[in-house]
């Protein structure tokens, strides 16, 4: 095996991402250097002061692995098994979707929101728990729970709760199933909100992501309908409700919001100017 310095080996794994017929890498410098760190512990500043540096073989033989899944369509979470979401570093696994950018917007929603001081939180389907950990994060005297469905979910989070230097609860729920008699000021989830015929679902990181944590019926609402049907037995009065769904969900889930009697609905818009996020407050008058 010929020897290859640090440089030459990013080089040519970018190359490889930029030049990849069937999918399309949109940051492959990034990556290459990410599967570099992965596999040989040294981040970015090391990599260039060492860029004449030749790779062990056992660098070479472990890059060019998971090189290789990254150029089967792998999500580059998966292969390094972090991702990082607002301030954290979150560990990921294949039982749950991984947490994206844009999911941000719903957090800085919940963020802005009126709120009592020692408010009690709870986060739908927490999946990695990006988002009530997130909260915590921000609101160290909130009260946040995490549920989901999944049991590896739920140690997931747990896992990443104590990582973080955060307190959270988690708890298996399927939905609200293990939270009789609780209420809550604030409900937020990202649920599943992909139409069951999505043509999405056979593209990019979704293939590799469970389709449990995507799917909701064939129009994609399935699961929030249950949520917004239900989430008034588990609100204050004056408790918020929040959903991240998908872009041209808003004035579906509007309707849905409005029929059931929540009121103040808004919408706002993501990082990439699509309507993502869809809130509005219960009062049982």
């Amino acid at each position: 095996m010929s020897q290859t310095t640090v440089s030459a080996a990013l080089e040519s794994a970018k190359l490889q991402l930029t030049d990849n017929d069937s999918l399309t890498f949109s940051e492959p410098a990034l990556e290459a250097r990410l599967l570099f760190e992965h596999i040989s512990g040294h981040g970015h500043t090391w990599q260039i002061v060492h860029a004449d540096d030749y790779l062990t073989q056992a660098q070479h033989l472990a890059f060019d692995a998971v090189l290789k899944e990254r150029l089967a369509g792998k999500p580059i979470a998966f292969i390094t098994g972090k991702q990082a979401f607002w301030t954290l570093e979150l560990a990921v696994s294949p039982c749950t979707l991984i947490p994206r950018q844009d999911t941000e917007t719903l957090v800085e929603v919940c963020l802005s929101a009126d709120m009592p001081a020692h408010a009690k939180v709870l986060d739908l389907g927490t999946g990695t728990g990006a988002i009530a950990l997130s909260l915590a994060k921000e609101r160290p005297q909130w009260q946040v729970v995490g549920v989901d469905a999944i049991d590896e979910a739920v140690e997931l989070a747990r896992n990443n709760a104590t990582a973080n230097g955060l307190k959270a609860h988690f708890l298996k729920s399927d939905w609200f199933n293990a939270l009789a008699h609780q209420q809550f000021d604030m409900i937020v989830s990202n649920p599943p909100y992909v139409e069951s015929n999505s043509r999405y679902l056979q593209q990019g990181d979704l293939r590799f992501e469970p389709h449990t944590a995507l799917v909701s019926g064939e129009d994609g609402l399935e699961d929030i309908r249950f949520i917004i049907q239900h989430a008034p037995s588990y609100l204050h009065n004056d408790g918020w409700l929040l959903f991240e769904h998908g872009k041209d969900q808003a004035d579906s889930i509007a309707d849905l919001l409005k029929a059931r009697g929540f009121v103040q609905i808004q919408h706002k818009k993501d990082y990439n100017d699509l309507t993502r996020v869809s809130f509005a407050k219960w009062q049982n008058t």
